[in-house]
């Protein structure tokens, strides 16, 4: 999603407005400590919340702000946790961005959210808070995960400037929970090497994952389906690049997990470079929620690197587990 300024601003009021809902503008607006009625300016795009401001509105209307951000962690962070001291907002949206941001250098998030470093730098101190329209553009460059963030605070199909990215997320995600050798296919796709043929080469694909002509094409053809991909001047490449969260339905997202784990076994010792490793032993209770913080940065970490990572010259399988065994 490379929107502009003003596409994050519309997507912003539209929140704001499936967020209120059919309560009162004013009302709310007095609730959120306004003389005047600011839902109105907000939702007609005139001036925009805070990131704070807007999580108070989640307050106000009846959500738990911090819940809602848990919702969208994978695992989330200690500061977060249920039964953690609670941060005042303005804090909250501060280490929610410095979350996001990891250890990835200010000047590469800045450009990926279109801002300059020194913007940027002071959204992550605190120094500057926020406007929404900033916060969900830094949700996106950071993660690429914009619509499920939306998703943890109102169905994004209510908003129009998000209804149909959001119904393609939904088409992809129902797809790798179905067929998830069509994400691998997928991710071919956007590497240098396919994008370097004059022309699709059948059976291209299927040399480099190890899989059937027959199954290729198949694939190729669910992803067109789907509006993943469509076939441009001879060559298919991706309709947009995001990432597709898979733990919605917990069922099926295990059964994807353990899809791919299979899958990397299948190729264990193949390559030299390839790393598989393990640690056995014993820990206190604190450093089992020590040893957790450390596989969720590394993970956000991760994502962060591969997400933003260019050229595309390898595909990688990254597999992270964590299991206590007793």
């Amino acid at each position: 999603m490379d929107w502009t300024d003003a596409e994050y601003g519309q997507a912003a009021s539209e929140l704001v407005r499936a967020l209120r809902g059919s309560r009162s503008q004013r009302a709310l607006s007095r609730r959120l400590g306004f003389r005047t009625n600011v839902l109105y300016t907000w939702e007609a795009g005139r001036t925009h919340p805070t990131a704070a401001g807007f999580l108070a509105l989640v307050e106000q209307v009846g959500l738990d702000p911090r819940a809602t951000l848990r919702a969208f962690y994978r695992l989330p962070p200690r500061w977060l946790s249920e039964g953690a001291p609670a941060l005042p907002l303005p804090e909250t949206v501060a280490r929610f961005l410095r979350d996001l941001a990891g250890d990835r250098p200010t000047v590469e998030l800045a450009r990926a959210a279109g801002k300059s470093r020194f913007a940027m730098a002071r959204l992550l101190s605190g120094e500057t808070e926020p406007r929404l329209p900033d916060l969900l553009r830094v949700v996106q460059a950071s993660t690429l995960r914009l619509l499920d963030f939306v998703a943890v605070f109102v169905d994004p199909a209510r908003l129009p400037s998000l209804a149909g990215p959001w119904e393609r997320l939904e088409a992809s995600r129902r797809l790798a929970y179905d067929e998830p050798m069509s994400h691998a296919v997928l991710r071919v796709i956007e590497l240098s090497a396919y994008r370097a043929l004059p022309e699709h080469r059948p059976g291209f694909i299927a040399e480099q994952l190890g899989i059937t002509a027959e199954a290729e094409a198949r694939y190729l053809s669910l992803l067109e389906q789907s509006g993943q991909v469509e076939l441009r001047e001879c060559r298919y490449v991706p309709t947009e690049v995001g990432s597709v969260d898979t733990r919605r339905d917990p069922e099926r997202a295990a059964q994807l997990r353990r899809f791919w784990t299979e899958a990397a076994l299948e190729r264990f010792g193949q390559r030299d470079d390839d790393v598989f490793a393990f640690s056995l032993g014993t820990v206190s209770r604190r450093d089992l929620e020590r040893v957790r913080e450390v596989h969720r940065r590394y993970f956000e970490e991760l994502r962060a690197i591969i997400g933003s990572s260019q050229p595309a010259e390898s595909l990688l399988l990254a597999n992270v587990q964590l299991i206590r065994l007793a």
